[in-house]
């Protein structure tokens, strides 16, 4: 795959687009880890004719209740979508919504064995009501703040025998306690010492805990904050701020998520590619970041390089924004939009 050193990354030749496919034709079976903060989203839809007498709200009339997983969960699924061999390392408390998480995983052949049941935190769960397509109010459970020690404890044996096992490792750190300091120089320094990527999506208030993976993903404005800067326009500030991040870190790479820009991709040696957005509608953008990361890491995992995992990875988040509510792709749609 070419690269061009601060432009674009040009539509791929003949020769490029059959590497990419043969790339995809890898996805399927690739040992892929997944350690981090697993949630449950639930979507309550409805109609709105009249407010209510007791208070100035609307009254919603519920026609429809779904449950997907959330937060780390989302990685799974996209993984587990695009034909990757999905295991977990994560908490979920003794509850409907961790009940339900697992039995969502287990139906998509992921190994949970590594998950953790804890009854004293209760599991990550967003609830959402929707009316007439408009979101009306959102309400949380969860249990935050670090791990018992005895969790922590299992988590991390459950980490060594994922990581022994994996061809590659994503971090999904939504800050709500799973990736601790010392989980997470675990799981670094064990995949860096077996030679399988590592990359994190990640939390501006542990971004210096993240140096030496192998790529970080965050989108603009987290890429921002993680640098505890003022957010600037311009390419060239752009341009600075991943290279500053990639010296930072000492990482293999950087990709800024871009939004309608595209992405951003920053190695060393002052390598840096600009892949313009192939989306040509957006309906919904949630969880296009969990596609990003899962379609790279599969991609490295299959053998890509970083160029190529991050074209890659461009194409599966504009198929997915394209679908409403939190989606997914698969290895046949992915490989049709190179043809």
């Amino acid at each position: 795959m070419k690269c061009y050193d601060t432009d674009p990354l040009m539509t791929p030749t003949r020769v490029e687009r059959q590497e990419l496919q043969r790339t995809i034709a890898r996805f399927r079976g690739r040992r892929v880890l997944v350690v981090g903060d697993l949630m449950l989203d639930q979507y309550i839809r409805g109609a709105v004719s009249r407010i209510s007498p007791e208070a100035p709200v609307p009254v919603v009339r519920v026609t429809n209740e779904t449950y997907i997983p959330g937060g780390a969960g989302n990685v799974v699924s996209n993984l587990a979508s695009l034909g990757a061999a999905v295991s977990v390392v994560g908490v979920v408390g003794e509850d409907d919504a961790g009940r339900r998480l697992l039995e969502d995983f287990k139906s998509k052949n992921a190994y949970v064995q590594g998950v953790c049941l804890d009854a004293q935190r209760q599991t990550t769960q967003k609830c959402r009501v929707v009316a007439e397509r408009q979101q009306a109010v959102r309400y949380d459970r969860e249990t935050t703040g670090p791990l018992s020690h005895l969790t922590e404890t299992r988590l991390l044996a459950a980490l060594a025998d994922g990581i022994a096992k994996a061809e590659a490792v994503i971090l999904s750190d939504y800050g709500k306690g799973v990736i601790g300091p010392k989980l997470l120089a675990r799981a670094i320094s064990t995949a860096r010492r077996r030679g399988i990527p590592v990359t994190v999506d990640p939390k501006p208030e542990h971004f210096r805990k993240y140096k030496g993976v192998t790529c970080v993903t965050p989108n603009t404005s987290e890429a921002w904050a993680c640098m505890r800067r003022e957010p600037q326009s311009g390419l060239d500030r752009l341009v600075a701020l991943g290279r500053d991040i990639l010296k930072t870190l000492n990482s293999r790479s950087v990709l800024i998520t871009r939004g309608p820009d595209g992405m951003s991709l920053f190695e060393p040696h002052g390598k840096v590619t600009h892949i313009p957005t192939v989306a040509r509608e957006v309906f919904d953008v949630s969880g296009a970041g969990d596609t990003v990361i899962s379609a790279f890491t599969l991609a490295l995992a299959a053998g890509a390089p970083l160029a190529r995992a991050a074209v890659l990875s461009n194409q599966a988040a504009g198929i997915v924004v394209a679908k409403l509510g939190t989606a997914t792709t698969d290895p046949r749609e992915l490989a049709e939009a190179f043809r």
